[in-house]
Order: structure tokens, then sequence, then C-alpha cells
């Protein structure tokens, strides 16, 4: 039997052993180039190849699942990160003249600065947006710089999934391809194009770069950016802090997207990341949306489509590849720099997977390749029902009166509001009478409905929601988009009740009458008179 004070010899090497003589390594694509990173064991390239190989990935992602076609209007979600630089980057090479197989959608560039939410001076935001500028200014696309405090002004149709195109099949690409080049063939002959292979964003390159000119000048306004601090403070955990963090992003990129007329958002989620995505969205409680939320393509929004072209890449390989051929970057902080790696679910996550990636080099791809299979099937009978208020995915929950754990959860909120009503309360409405009584606004005593409100919009939300919404001891700082649309949903009769509601007349519609649909221009102002009531609340 072994021994512990036995002695077996020397330890072995560490590290691959030397090559014998006579036989170099090689680049295993040409065979000739001497090797200059080795991605996986056996898998050394020379620098040519390489970047061969990194780029045809990223055109392969995009030409297998063919959702962009021709002259479509695509944001680019930058970060200023390592993954989502070197998504620019190489849609900035598949337009140039270069390319091989150009690129043929028109890109646009936007920056969330997500300073106030990490606690940032001005000093040091300003600093960190000359250097984004100078960088956005050499791409030649179209660029957008928003603040998150933004978020405090979008209006409540941002959380409302508009009508989606039809997803075009293989027949409908290649028609539509066939169309654009004739259509550039045409505008050749008339003398209005340049060349008849230049496509519209290889054009865009050849102007100057434009910039939304309601940009980013100055610092948002003072009240904005201490309503986004005072949310941010009072959230408890660091793994509540970082789903708000993302859900307000991903609220303005898509309101960005709509304003802007783009129909495809780009981001440079990569394939490392979406497998500590996975298993972060597992532990949080997000298994029915882990096919949307890791998938190539989210189409929850409906009319803006998300698409994550970096996921075939793996975190070295951007690394080499931005070292190597000098990719600029940004280092901006995220709300979790310096935190322990227990301070959250996302640092426990990422921790766990890239150990498990050092010591067993197949764990990342192994899980991704899971995530591959996901399929994207909503429940029975809710391929069209209700969405959650943060997230916008189907709501997995049930219903009240249903003998699950759902239901019961359910019920409980349903019955959370306070027993008596507060001592203080102000007796002077916040708005007009009319306002006040159509909108039920968030202030003063009955009918306004403060002590009911939290329920009201917990039960609007996923099962993974409302476990984070319990980190948020008050919803009074949530932008008043939330709780406008919150309040609209809920008085909004439910589908089993419409069934049986006869349609006004043509006369009601118009003249506001007293009819059970309401047209839609009435009910974006009436949505636009809650916000605005809201952020009397909360500014004054």
């Amino acid at each position: 039997m072994c021994q512990v004070g036995e002695d077996y010899g020397d330890a072995a090497p560490e590290g691959p052993p030397p090559p014998r003589p006579g036989h170099e390594l090689k680049c295993v694509k040409c065979k000739e180039g001497l090797p200059v990173i080795v991605i996986r064991a056996g898998d050394a390239f020379c620098r040519d190849c390489f970047r061969a190989f990194y780029i045809h990935k990223f055109r392969a992602v995009l030409g297998k699942n063919r959702l962009i076609f021709p002259g479509e209007k695509v944001l680019l979600a930058w970060s200023g990160g390592p993954s989502s630089s070197s998504m620019v980057w190489q849609v900035l090479e598949g337009l140039s003249r270069d390319s091989a197989k150009r690129l043929r959608f028109v890109p646009g560039v936007v920056y969330v600065d997500e300073g106030a939410a990490c606690g940032q001076s001005w000093k040091d935001r300003a600093r960190t947006l000359a250097d984004v500028k100078s960088i956005l200014q050499t791409t030649g696309f179209p660029w957008h710089i928003v603040a998150l405090e933004e978020v405090f002004a979008l209006p409540p149709s941002v959380l409302r999934c508009s009508a989606q195109e039809p997803v075009g099949t293989i027949g409908t690409y290649k028609v539509a391809v066939d169309s654009f080049l004739q259509q550039q063939h045409t505008l050749v002959a008339e003398g209005v194009g340049g060349s008849p292979n230049s496509t519209p964003g290889e054009e865009q390159l050849s102007q100057p770069c434009t910039q939304d000119p309601q940009d980013l000048a100055g610092p948002p306004p003072a009240d904005q950016t201490e309503a986004l601090s005072r949310l941010f403070d009072s959230v408890k955990t660091l793994t509540a802090k970082e789903e708000l963090l993302q859900t307000l992003r991903t609220h303005l990129i898509l309101h960005m997207a709509r304003t802007h007329g783009y129909s495809k958002v780009m981001t440079g989620d990569s394939c490392t990341r979406l497998a500590i995505k996975l298993m972060t969205g597992l532990a949080l409680g997000r298994g029915a949306f882990l096919a949307w939320d890791t998938g190539f393509s989210d189409e929850r929004h409906g009319s803006v489509v998300v698409v994550r072209p970096m996921r075939e890449h793996t975190l070295k390989e951007v690394a080499f590849y931005n070292r190597l051929f000098a990719v600029p970057s940004v280092f901006t902080p995220a709300i979790d720099t310096k935190a322990p790696e227990k301070a959250s679910i996302h640092r426990l996550m990422e921790g766990f997977l890239l150990r498990l990636q050092a010591q067993f080099p197949s764990t990342v791809s192994t899980v991704y390749r899971t995530s591959e299979k996901l399929v994207k099937a909503p429940r029975d009978g809710c391929a069209s029902g209700p969405r959650c208020l943060l997230c916008m995915c189907l709501l997995d929950v049930d219903t009240a009166d249903s003998a699950t754990a759902f239901g019961a959860q359910t019920q409980d909120c349903s019955q959370m509001q306070s027993p008596t009503p507060p001592a203080e309360a102000p007796t002077v409405p916040c708005c007009s009478t009319e306002v006040g009584r159509a909108q039920n606004c968030f202030r003063g005593t009955r009918p306004c409905g403060r002590e009911d409100s939290r329920a009201c919009v917990i039960e609007q939300l996923c099962y993974s929601c409302r476990v984070n919404m319990k980190d948020v001891p008050s919803l009074d700082p949530l932008p008043p988009y939330i709780l406008a649309e919150a309040q609209l949903r809920s008085q909004r009769p439910s589908p089993e009740i419409q069934e049986y509601l006869v349609e006004s007349s043509d006369d009601d519609v118009h003249t506001g009458g007293s009819g059970a649909w309401v047209p839609p221009e009435q009910e974006g102002k009436d949505g636009q008179a809650a916000c605005d009531c809201i952020n009397k609340n909360i500014f004054n």
C-alpha cells in the first residue's frame, strides 16, 4: 500500500514538454508559420491564420442565422470592454473594401455612461467620456452617448412589446439580397452610387462621423443623478444591484434603438460570458428564459431584436486578438469592481467557472453547448400572455387561485398591504382631479392606492424579478416609467374579462366614451400624464 512518506522520485515537470529536436512547433493551419498563440492544447496558430480564424467565426455566426437583412439599421451596444470593442472592429473590417464578403447592414454605436450607479464623480466620468469619444470618432459610425440617469425620463411605452415583423426564411433572405444587389446596380447605372459593390455601410464610412445632437454634452441633471444614486443605495444586495443595472441598461438601449429607427441591437457577449450567464440565470430562477438570455437572438422586445454575434469567441481569443491587432478599449469600473468573490451570485459563478476552466479546458465550451440545445418554447397557453414588467419575458408564475407554489406566492403578494393608512398622509392631491381619478396616482390618500402599490408591481413580475425585488425595501425610488406602466396594466381588464366585453363603436372611441377599449394614442397620453405625476413626486 502507498505510504505517506514514500519518495517516488522527482515530480513531473509543469507545463507542456519541450519540442523534440528537429520537430519545431508549426501553425496547425498553414503548417509553415511560427505560432504566436495556443488557443487549446495542440491548436497553435500563426498571426495571419489566427486572424482569419477569428474573422471566420464572426462571419459564420451571422451567415448561419441570417437575421440581419441588407440595408438594415443595426445598433452596436458598446460598453468599452474587450468583447464589445472587438465586435465593433469586426463590423468595421467587414464594411471595408478589402473584405472578401462584406457586411451589408448600416451600423451605429451606442454607449451608456453608468458612472453614477458606480459612485463615480463627474470629473472621472468626463475623463472616461473623452476617451470614449476619441475611439468612437475613429470608427466613422453614427454614435450616441447616453447617461444612465436618462431612464428617469423614459416613457412607459418602452415596456410594451411592439408589433414584431415575421422572421424571414432562407428564401426570403435570398430574395432580399438579390433585390438589394439589383438596387445597387440600378443606382450605379443612374450615376447615383459609387460602385456596384458598394454597400450602405461602406458609403457611411466615407462620410464624416455623426453624433446625435441630443447626446450627453454636459453633466446630467443633478436631480436625476441624485435619484439614481438613491435607487442603488436602497438596494440591499450586490446581486439585486447588478440585475437592476442590467435591466435599466437594456431599457435605455431599447429606447434608443426605437427612437433612431434601428431594428437590431448587437451585444458583445462572448462564449465565456454566456456560460457564466447561463449558470447565474439558473441560480437566480431564470431557467424558463435561458434560451432568450443566452441564445443568438432575443425577440422578446418585438420590433427590436437583440443578437449576439460574439457568442462563439472565448475571452482568451478576444484578449489575444485585441492585443495582437491593437483593438482599442476603455476601462470603466463596474458596480462589482473590487468586490469579493462571494459578494454576489454573479461573482461567485464567474469565479467558479473560471477556476474549473483553468483545470479542465472544456468547461466553458460544455456549458455553452448546453445552452445551444435550449428551445424557445413558452408555457402551454401562454404564448401571448402577460409579460414581466422588468425583463419583458412571458410571466412564468401562476395565478393566485392555482394549487401550486407560484400560486401561493402570488396570493401572498396580492395580500401585501398596510393594515392602517399612514399617520400623516397628504390631503392635497399632486395633480388635477381628473388625472388623479383616471391614473390612480401614487401620492395622497385613497383612491391613489399607495398602500398596495408594491403588490401592484410585484404581481406583474416573473419569479426571478420577484426574488430580486425582495432586496428593494421601497419601490418609490424606481424610475417613473416603471410605476406608471404598472398602474396602467393593473387598470386593464384581464383576458378572460375582455372576451365578454362589447366593443365600443367608432363614435365612442373617438369621443372618449365608456367603452372597454382605449385608443393607443389616449393610452400613451395617460401613461405620460401618470409618468409626469410620479416625476413631480420624486423631484419635488
